[in-house]
């Protein structure tokens, strides 16, 4: 099979979005089937298998900044590469942002899938109802990624859909691998205080953009609540990070910017906890489940999308049996502050979120997805030679 997977947000710029796409390009790859990825880059294409349509430029929606590609040569290479390429179906993600994805469900020369992430407030749904419910008709088949993010798009646009969930590649991760152990660290005793003795360097990874639905500046309000001998590494970037490093100038923390693909997964699997502050606007915490599986203990803000992650079942009805994630309450640096001194101060619950947190991950394993995803490409193909 020959499927065009088309992404409306620069792949240049880390993402949720982003990464699923190229993770299920991968697991198609595995599969024998032929994946090609059509998205803007800001720089060189990240795979061979990746055609780019053009530059973005970044565009308020829900809270964040969205790097997209509306303009029309970006139109023009998308039109011309879809021609070109004789996909047998195509994939959109987020299929109303403008760019790429929308220019393709407008064209549509093979049958098409729509797969909806976004969750949250989006006024736009709303008051382009009745455009979105046309496009919608173009669609074979209907995704979302989570209940939420079903309950965001089905109200404006009806129809039948499918809901499944975001992957994440759990499969080449023991917790052996990991280059620190929960054991190398310090005194077990859940009672430790940050004003304790000095212990050996741990530290706290944060990735995402800078901007306030992320979470950071929470982080950064917590960090002098924080045990002796934890450092921050802040990999990303955005519009709050130049205000963000001169409001919290503290020593402690390290401000990484951008980083490659390669080093964000070295970074989350040597840290000791991966902390995610977010303040909501989250489907669904893909990236709770990838530092799970990097075998690296998760810190959260209890918002419904991470909780789904957390305690939520999974996309084969596995409930947690323990605790995969510390949830703090969002929006408070000192809750926060509380649940990761908790899990720093004590190997042992960090080594039983590292083991909960990797069965979990495995329950949300990417080829498991692109298996229900190629049902629903044979299913789109066959309504359409009908």
């Amino acid at each position: 099979m020959r499927v065009g997977l088309i992404c409306p947000y620069s792949l240049s710029v880390p993402g949720g979005v982003q990464n699923q796409v190229m993770g299920l390009a991968r697991a198609l790859a595995r599969r024998g089937h032929t994946a090609r990825v059509l998205a803007p880059c800001d720089g060189p294409p990240p795979a061979t298998f990746v055609t780019p349509v053009g530059s973005s430029v970044l565009n308020p929606s829900n809270g964040s900044m969205a790097p997209i590609a509306p303009d029309p040569s970006a139109q023009f290479r998308t039109v011309r590469a879809l021609w070109d390429e004789s996909f047998d179906v195509i994939h959109l993600h987020e299929p109303f942002v403008p760019g790429p994805t929308l220019t393709a469900a407008l064209v549509k020369p093979a049958p098409l899938v729509a797969t909806f992430h976004a969750a949250g407030h989006q006024p736009a749904y709303t008051a382009l109802a009745p455009v979105g419910r046309w496009i919608a008709t173009r669609f074979d088949e209907r995704v979302a990624v989570s209940e939420d993010a079903l309950a965001l798009v089905e109200p404006h646009i009806g129809g039948d859909w499918t809901v499944l969930f975001n992957g994440v590649d759990a499969s080449g991760v023991e917790v052996g691998d990991r280059e620190h152990t929960a054991g190398e660290a310090v005194n077990p005793d859940q009672s430790a205080t940050p004003d304790q003795a000095a212990t050996p360097e741990q530290t706290v990874f944060f990735l995402g953009r800078h901007e306030p639905r992320k979470g950071l500046e929470i982080l950064l309000r917590a960090e002098p609540d924080l045990r002796t001998g934890t450092r921050i590494l802040v990999a990303g970037e955005g519009e709050s990070t130049e205000e963000l490093k001169r409001r919290y100038p503290s020593s402690r923390i390290e401000w990484l910017g951008r980083v490659s693909d390669d080093e964000r997964d070295r970074l989350m699997a040597r840290a000791t906890v991966f902390c995610a502050p977010s303040l909501g606007g989250e489907s669904f915490g893909i990236i709770l489940l990838e530092a799970m599986a990097a075998g690296t203990a998760v810190v959260a803000s209890a918002i419904p999308g991470y909780e789904k992650v957390a305690t939520g079942p999974s996309p084969h009805g596995e409930v947690p049996e323990r605790p995969c994630v510390e949830l703090a309450t969002p929006d408070d640096p000192t809750s926060l502050a509380a649940a990761l001194n908790a899990v720093l101060s004590n190997p042992i619950r960090r080594e039983e979120l590292v083991v909960a947190g990797l069965e979990r991950a495995r329950q949300f394993d990417l080829d498991t997805l692109c298996v229900r995803y190629l049902e629903l490409y044979e299913r789109a193909i066959a309504s359409g030679d009908s």
